[in-house]
Order: C-alpha cells, then sequence, then structure tokens
C-alpha cells in the first residue's frame, strides 16, 4: 500500500512523474493519462475518509427506483437462473476485458487516428471516471449482492464488499483473488453509477468515431458487460443508465472540443489521412463530396467544365490565377514591342493561351 510507505517513497513518486511531463517523448503519454491517474489516485485514496465525514449509505434507494422506472427488479429477475458457462460468459467482459480495453483502445486512438485523439479520449475517459468516483463517495449506494446476503438492513462503513457471482468464478478456478480485491474495495457502495458501464461506454463512443466499420463489435461488448455487472450482482439497471448517461455527456462536451480533422475524421468515405494530404498539396476539396474539385464534378455528373485543372504533377492551377496572368503578359508584351508587334503573334506565329481564337481568326485573314 502507497500509504504504509515512507515519505521519501513519496516524493520519489512525485518526481518521477513530474520528470515524465518533462521529457517530450514520455510526456506525450503521461499528460494525457493526468485525468486517469486522478481518478485513480481519488478512488484509492477514499478509504481513508473518516468515517464520521461520509454520507449515509443508500440501501433500498435503487431497487426502489428500478422497480418503479422498469416495472420490476431487473438485476433481480438475471440472477434467477446461473450456471458455469454463463459464469465465464460475464466473467470475460467483466473481470478482464473491461481492465485491458482502455490501453488497447489508447494505442488505436495513438497510432491509427489523427493527432490529438488520445489526448481527447485521456481526458474524457479520466474525467468521466474522475465525475463517477465524486457521486458514489457522496451518494453511496448498495450493489444488488448486499441486498441478497443482508436484505435491506441498512449498511454500515465497517461492513466489508463482497465479489458477488465473481465468488464463483474463484470457486471455479480454485483461487480467491475476486474474493479478496472486493473484499477490500476503497468504494464498496459504488454502485451508482456503473463505472464499468461508462467505461465500455466512452471506448465505444471513441472506437465508433474515428472506426466506424466495427460499430457492431463495440456495441455488442457494451452490452454484454451490461448484462455481466447484472448477472454478477454488481450493478442495478439504472446503474448501467446512469454511467451510460454520464459517458454521453463528457463525450459529446470533448467532441465539441475537438479541432474539425478530430470532430470529422472522415467525410463521405475519404479517410483523414487522404484529406490531410490533399490539404498539404493545394488540392481544394468539394464540400459536399469531400473529393477533389476536377472529380467532384465527375463524381456528381455535373459535365459543366471545373473552375481548375491539375498541371500533371500533383499541384492545382486555378484558370482564374492563369488569366491573370496572361493578362500581365499581354501588357508586358504591349509595353516592349507594341500594339499587335509582339514575338507570340508575329515573330513566331504562336498564340498566346487565351487569344486561340484572335489567332486562328488573324491567319485566316492573312491567307
Amino acid at each position: 500500500m502507497v500509504m504504509a510507505q515512507p515519505v521519501v517513497f513519496k516524493l520519489f513518486l512525485v518526481a518521477v512523474y513530474t520528470l515524465a511531463l518533462l521529457i517530450p517523448f514520455t510526456s506525450q503519454f503521461f499528460l494525457p493519462a493526468t485525468p486517469i491517474f486522478s481518478w485513480l489516485l481519488l478512488f484509492y485514496s477514499s478509504q481513508f475518509i473518516p468515517k464520521s465525514w461520509r454520507p449515509h449509505i443508500w440501501v433500498s434507494v435503487l431497487p426502489t427506483l428500478e422497480s418503479v422506472l422498469y416495472g420490476a427488479n431487473i438485476s433481480d429477475l438475471l440472477t434467477r437462473w446461473t450456471n458455469p458457462v454463463l459464469d465465464v460468459l460475464a466473467w470475460l467482459p467483466y473481470g478482464v476485458i473491461h481492465f485491458v480495453a482502455p490501453f488497447v483502445v489508447a494505442a488505436c486512438l495513438f497510432v491509427f487516428s489523427p493527432p490529438g485523439a488520445v489526448k481527447f479520449f485521456g481526458a474524457a475517459f479520466g474525467y468521466m471516471n474522475l465525475a463517477g468516483v465524486l457521486i458514489q463517495i457522496c451518494f453511496p449506494c448498495a450493489p444488488p449482492w448486499y441486498e441478497l446476503r443482508e436484505g435491506l438492513v441498512p449498511a454500515t462503513y465497517q461492513m466489508r464488499g463482497s465479489p458477488g457471482g465473481l465468488a464463483r468464478i474463484d470457486a471455479l478456478f480454485g483461487g480467491h483473488g475476486y474474493d479478496t480485491t472486493f473484499s477490500g474495495a476503497p468504494v464498496p457502495f459504488g454502485a451508482f453509477p456503473s463505472l464499468h458501464a461508462g467505461c465500455s461506454t466512452m471506448e465505444a463512443l471513441f472506437l465508433s468515431h474515428f472506426f466506424p466499420k466495427g460499430r457492431p463489435f463495440y456495441w455488442a461488448y457494451v452490452f454484454l458487460l451490461y448484462w455481466s455487472t447484472m448477472y454478477l450482482t454488481h450493478h442495478y439497471l439504472i446503474d448501467l443508465v446512469a454511467g451510460g448517461s454520464l459517458t454521453c455527456a463528457f463525450f459529446y462536451y470533448y467532441l465539441s472540443k475537438m479541432p474539425d480533422e478530430l470532430r470529422h475524421p472522415t467525410t463521405h468515405g475519404v479517410p483523414a489521412a487522404y484529406r490531410t494530404r490533399s490539404a498539404s498539396s493545394a488540392i481544394p476539396l468539394d464540400e459536399e463530396s469531400g473529393l477533389p474539385k476536377p472529380f467532384a464534378h465527375t463524381a456528381n455528373g455535373n459535365g459543366g467544365p471545373s473552375n481548375g485543372h491539375t498541371d500533371g504533377y500533383g499541384g492545382w492551377e486555378e484558370d482564374d490565377d492563369l488569366s491573370e496572368d496572361d493578362d500581365n503578359l499581354r501588357h508586358d508584351e504591349t509595353r516592349l514591342f507594341g500594339s499587335g508587334s509582339g514575338p507570340g503573334r508575329d515573330s513566331f506565329d504562336v498564340p498566346l493561351r487565351g487569344d486561340m481564337g484572335a489567332a486562328g481568326g488573324s491567319r485566316r485573314a492573312r491567307a
């Protein structure tokens, strides 16, 4: 435990974290993770709040609200029938994937999404969990396992937590890991809101935003996790609704703060990387289709002349700019050689760009 360590060790941790923020290479990982570190620190430290300062633990509020809002205690119905296959199916998303998924999502955003995406994910994910833990501390509520074990007897902070349905996983594998972990949990009465639901929803929202093709898989995982939290007697349905709603609020807040290249990573199927390259090479994109303008006319079937043309080397030339250059060239030609005596039409008989009709007419007249 960190609190049992000497002061020198704690100062060492602070020094390492500060140094990681000052080094450019490590700061790109530690700075976005700062809200997450704050959440974890608050979650761990909450056990040291004096019991006399803590608020009343609500035992009957959640099951009552669930019955009123949904017509039945949904979480209780899902625990009526259990078997080892369902136990393992619920354990995988709740006890394994849940702890790995944030790192996988952050890695995918860092490698495959536009720069800055992982920073917004870290902020939204961390502050959502931070707000959730604050609510759990200020509004402690007993989870379903308490109702099954103690009934509606008033709870106290001297009571220890419980692994709920995860005790069957310990029995299945012959261990005591979940019993030890949940019995000493810093926030044993943190049922509302469900941060399992909040984390999975946040991960699915970010993945759906930047990698939309996998949406069915992301949300299948989310709803499987929702079911597992109730099946394992850790949350009521209203806890999941609250956790998902809290996540949506933070996600859309940070979505509004994102720059355009992150807020709209794709435009009608045009990858963000292509759009970035197009912008860097000065090729304008059509606002409706997201395609380069000369191709947009063809794709839209307009058939009319485009407002520019490519120069054959990946660059872009506008007809208006070329017309202005032609006017300047004709002006210089007239000043140097006099009207009608420029080398472009008399000395070499090569018409200047934009004067094809006039040059052709003069040649026919001479003929």
